[in-house]
């Protein structure tokens, strides 16, 4: 059996060692701070600051994993090019780790070098620069840190005044040492998906029914499956996906983001792994959910196929306040419902807005999908955490 060393050990982590257990995989799981979620499921764990590229290859030498998962994007990603020189195996691949870890790679490759319909955008290292790019772009735009998790650091700007805010809040939200925005075009959207895009090592490209989701703040609040799109729209994000993921090289499964407009299909953003609002997959709308599916692939294990089987919807409990021993009320409540389900993801602490846990709902791929999201909406007010 195969060594995964986890590199971020927050609530997809846990998802995906419960994966990698059921099938009798070793996990050892990697983050910054003691008790993370997927810790408290993995053979062994490891405390480290992964930005410190020397205390990153001290626990490879100390593991020698046979695959190398990173899970969040505050890593020292450029060793991994050393890792698999060294004979790892990164996944997907040290190319796409690095580049999808930083806005800048992945928009670069994706508009200049694929040629991919994305907004317009530039870059800005200083406040005085994110004042020409807005310039340049137009009002409204939204800026974003080029390294950065769950919306942080993330806004619109809505006016002038707006943007010595926006510099501020992107720089208190990035994430590792790198100080600079990306400034999009404000694109005119009815709707946005993730597609989740399966590579395998010897085995064509996989696509999983497109999930739609509803975002504040920067971070997904409710997401759905199947969402509802065109044909034509289906093809395109497909057809952009595979080129992609292709460039990235590597197996495993890609959550990538896109915007649909009346003229067309924009992409915006990849990750290369199990993607937050695919956590709907957790209520049993396909036959493999994304974690499984992360898994198989990486162990270069065929998938048959990925079916759609129910419609469901995913809605996050949010802590309330500060707190470092997480209480939970309503439980109970939640548990009592038809169709329902739900996941702790037992963070040792909260703090305002902290996803803590997910409500899902499922039902029949007949009914309409926006009355199990409405459902999960009102499961997850059930829960409150203190």
């Amino acid at each position: 059996m195969s060594k995964i060393l986890l590199l971020g050990s927050g609530e997809l982590g846990k998802e995906f060692t419960i994966a990698a257990q059921r099938i009798g995989q070793t996990v050892i799981a990697v983050d910054s701070y003691e008790n993370a979620p997927a810790m408290q499921v993995a053979h062994g764990f490891e405390v480290i600051n992964m930005l410190d590229g020397d205390a990153l290859d001290q626990i490879v030498a100390k593991h020698r994993p046979d695959f190398i998962v990173p899970e969040i994007e505050a890593i020292r990603t450029e060793r991994f090019y050393d890792y698999e020189k060294q004979g790892y195996t990164v996944v997907p691949s040290a190319k796409a780790a690095n580049f999808t870890m930083n806005r800048k790679a992945i928009r670069d490759l994706a508009a200049k070098e694929l040629g991919l319909k994305t907004a317009n955008y530039r870059y800005a290292t200083s406040s005085e620069q994110l004042h020409k790019a807005v310039e340049e772009i137009g009002i409204p735009c939204v800026v974003k840190p080029l390294m950065s998790s769950s919306g942080k650091g993330q806004s619109t700007i809505k006016s002038p005044d707006d943007i010595e805010k926006a510099w501020n809040y992107a720089v208190e939200g990035s994430r590792g040492d790198v100080v600079e925005v990306i400034v999009e075009a404000f694109v005119k959207f009815n709707s946005e998906i993730t597609l989740l895009t399966i590579t395998q090592n010897n085995n064509p490209t996989l696509f999983c029914a497109p999930i739609g989701h509803r975002q504040e703040r920067g971070d997904y609040q409710e997401s759905w499956q199947p969402a509802r799109i065109s044909d034509k729209d289906l093809f395109e994000a497909q057809d952009m996906a595979e080129k992609v993921t292709e460039a990235l090289g590597g197996a495993g499964l890609f959550g990538v983001e896109f915007f649909l407009a009346d003229d067309g299909v924009y992409f915006s953003e990849l990750s290369p792994r199990p993607h937050d609002t695919g956590m709907v997959t957790l209520a049993g709308t396909q036959n493999f959910n994304e974690f499984e599916l992360h898994l198989r692939a990486i162990l270069s294990l065929p998938i048959f196929e990925i079916k759609l089987e129910k419609a469901g919807a995913s809605a996050v409990i949010l802590a309330s306040e500060n707190s470092s021993n997480p209480a939970y009320e309503g439980i109970e409540k939640i548990a009592g419902l038809a169709k329902t389900d739900f996941r702790i993801f037992g963070k040792p602490t909260t703090r305002p807005y902290r996803r803590m846990g997910v409500a899902l709902t499922n039902d029949s791929l007949d009914i309409p999908v926006e009355e199990v999201v409405e459902r999960a909406k009102d499961a997850a007010r059930l829960i409150t955490v203190k």
